[in-house]
């Protein structure tokens, strides 16, 4: 007999489910459904990632999967290839042996015997990527997708490269891969741990070195990018992202893309909206609940009736580099997301930021640390990782002041900026800010875009500025909702250097503007909600043991010798017990960026994990180390991974590595 829909079941939790693959390969699922869904079969709920699901992300997984199976869903939780507990070896991210992989985990699925046949994918950032990649091949099963913090252009919009400019994030993300995906599986579940982590240690790739031999928009990138046909996704999407997050791009883009899609867009950093940070959260769970029913169950729940696009516009406040709360209101676009909205145009001139034009000789060439308030590129440990006061940096860049504006303007949007420039090297860069001055000075960054001027027409096939020759180039910022209050003012900042977000050129470079406009949307908002979310809610949080408390910490240095500058992160996680099966782990990311503000070619980035497993009398722990510095032709990367049991140790390798730059 079928249960209500709105009805609770009783569900089952299976820790270690099999799933076979073709070639032989066990993947490790943890698989929560209702207990009776081999009597009444369910649709699946695919959550599939490289980052341990018995370890890495069982926080957010037992606020979230248990409270859809008990409405009537098979929350299925899959370690890819060569993670967590499952087998088989990782080469990089988002290959077509991953996506095939995940092509044959939804038919397998759907074949189960619990399984009414039916199956959605669900992720943040890897899940969020792979849901839509693995959507855009179309497997039969898979009708629906709900994708947080994505990218539709792996190369534009992901942790490597912004605007042709080289993330430090390529470095950062990559150490936290060569760790992550280096660590043993759970002892308790593989009699064969042991000869699997080892097979993972020596074959294990230090992916930094692979995403920098790609430093233009080649096929590399164009695999997995769905921007390249968005008509081969079938799926019914619902795309999340948020204002403090680094993918704030993909939610408006698809939504104008995508028949059907419907986006929300909220003042979080990369986390799921029910337990994120700034409030205010949302019922986020009840939102992808009726995405599911209505495409999953064909149940008629609205959603085709909800605003295509639901951002939250937030109030213009003092900057700060961590925020519990932003104050601000929901808007909602009955169709489409902000392509259709009008666009005010101010004009960079020598007396300022003005809405007509005027002379423009104005020069850029600012000292290499200059960045350092802008927060990090992904904001996601919860720590002090926002944009702080502007003031510092725009004291190193170029600038250019409004009047104080005569009623509230609400950015929504992705503004635009054209520039006609010259510069005195082949190579450089730019870095844009539109910031929101307070009455009081303080500085807030509202939104902001990079470019590398070699990219300037094609990021496929970039070509060197003719020096001392104006050019006219365009960069879009990056996608806000903001409200600038009446009385306030808007300044545009331009440097030619924003460490430590992007890796400098390899000349200290001077630029002269000749002209330049920016383009604003703005949308005419009442005062208050134009939609409302339901309060969040999830099922109980993990239980655990705290034998080390979490702890983060943003050190900015100044060698008073040597002059260099250095941005100092330790992120310890802590280190915790699970109450449920005893596991023990913890782990301490540390990274160093330094620049002597003269010298390009002094920039310096250092990463060491720090990763500890625990099981009985079995202890086990992994050093994973990386570096990456750069002269003027080359890039220069060395890493190493150490890993121990019992505090002996019993592997170790060290990879070294020069890679030519590419007009980078």
């Amino acid at each position: 007999m079928k249960k209500p829909h709105n009805s609770l079941r009783p569900i089952t939790e299976n820790a270690d489910m099999g799933i076979p693959l073709s070639d032989g390969c066990r993947l490790s699922a943890r698989v929560w459904m209702p207990e009776d869904a081999g009597d009444d079969p369910v649709p699946v709920i695919l959550e599939y990632l490289p980052y341990r699901k018995r370890d890495g992300t069982t926080a957010r997984d037992a606020l979230t999967h248990p409270w859809f199976a008990a409405r009537g869903y098979a929350c299925v939780r899959v370690d890819m290839r060569g993670n967590g507990d499952s087998e088989g070896l990782m080469e990089d991210e988002y290959t077509p042996q991953e996506q095939a992989d995940c092509v044959e985990v939804i038919n397998w699925l759907a074949a189960q015997d619990w399984c009414c046949g039916t199956v959605g994918m669900m992720g943040i950032s890897w899940g969020g990527f792979n849901g839509l990649q693995v959507a855009a091949l179309a497997p039969d099963p898979l009708k629906a997708v709900v994708t947080l913090c994505s990218t539709v252009d792996r190369f534009a919009d992901d942790i490597h490269y912004k605007g042709g400019c080289l993330l430090n994030e390529n470095l950062g993300w990559g150490a936290t891969m060569w760790s992550y995906s280096s660590r043993a599986p759970d002892p308790a579940l593989r009699d064969n741990w042991r000869e699997m982590w080892l097979e993972r240690l020596e074959n294990e790739p230090f992916l930094p070195a692979v995403w920098l031999r790609h430093q233009r928009r080649d096929a590399y990138w164009q695999h997995g990018s769905v921007i390249e046909d968005y008509s081969a996704i079938k799926a019914k999407v619902l795309a999340v992202g948020g204002w403090g997050d680094a993918y704030k791009n993909a939610v408006p883009q698809l939504v104008e893309a995508l028949p059907g899609a419907k986006g929300i867009v909220g003042p979080w950093v990369h986390k799921y909206p029910h337990f994120a940070a700034p409030e205010p959260r949302i019922g986020f769970l009840q939102e992808a609940l009726r995405w599911w029913d209505r495409w999953l169950k064909d149940i008629d729940t609205g959603v085709e009736s909800d605003p295509d696009y639901r951002a939250y516009l937030m109030d213009g406040i003092a900057p700060a580099a961590w925020y519990t709360e932003r104050p601000g209101r929901w808007i909602a676009e009955a169709q489409g997301a902000t392509a259709h909205l009008p666009v005010e145009t101010l004009h960079l001139t020598d007396a300022g930021l003005l809405p007509t034009t005027g002379t423009l000789t104005a020069a850029v060439s600012s000292p290499a640390h200059t960045g350092a308030d802008a927060g990090e590129y992904c904001a996601i440990w919860l720590g002090p990782e926002m944009p702080g006061d502007q003031r510092r940096d725009d004291a190193l860049s170029t600038t250019f002041d409004g009047t104080p504006l005569a009623a509230d303007m609400d950015i929504v949007g992705a503004p635009r900026l054209t520039l006609k420039l010259s510069v005195d090297r082949p190579q450089a860069q730019i870095a844009v800010r539109l910031n929101h001055i307070h009455p009081d000075g303080a500085t807030s960054r509202i939104t902001y875009g990079v470019l590398n001027l070699s990219h300037r027409n094609d990021p496929a096939n970039p070509t060197p500025m003719p020096p001392d020759t104006a050019q006219e180039v365009t960069l879009d910022l990056d996608h806000i909702a903001y409200r600038v209050p009446a009385g306030h003012r808007l300044r545009v900042s331009i440097s030619d250097a924003y460490w430590p977000l992007i890796w400098p050129s390899p000349d200290k470079t001077s630029l002269t503007l000749h002209a330049g406009q920016i383009t604003l949307p703005q949308r005419p908002t009442p005062g208050g909600d134009e939609h409302q979310f339901l309060a969040p809610t999830a099922a109980p949080p993990w239980q655990t043991q705290e034998l080390r408390p979490e702890n983060h910490i943003r050190r900015q240095e100044t060698d008073m010798v040597t002059g260099i500058h250095s941005l100092i992160i330790e992120d310890d996680f802590g280190k915790v017990r699970d109450a449920d099966h005893g596991l023990i782990n913890g782990s301490i990311a540390r990274e160093t960026w330094s620049i002597h503000p003269d010298d390009p070619l002094s920039a310096s980035g250092t990463c060491h994990w720090t990763d500890e497993l625990e099981r009985g009398d079995i202890r086990l722990r992994t050093e994973a180390h990386c570096t990456m510095t750069s002269d003027a032709t080359h890039f220069h990367l060395t890493a190493r991974i150490e890993a121990y049991q019992n505090d002996v140790l019993i592997y170790a390798r060290d990879e070294t590595d020069s890679i030519a730059r590419d007009r980078m």
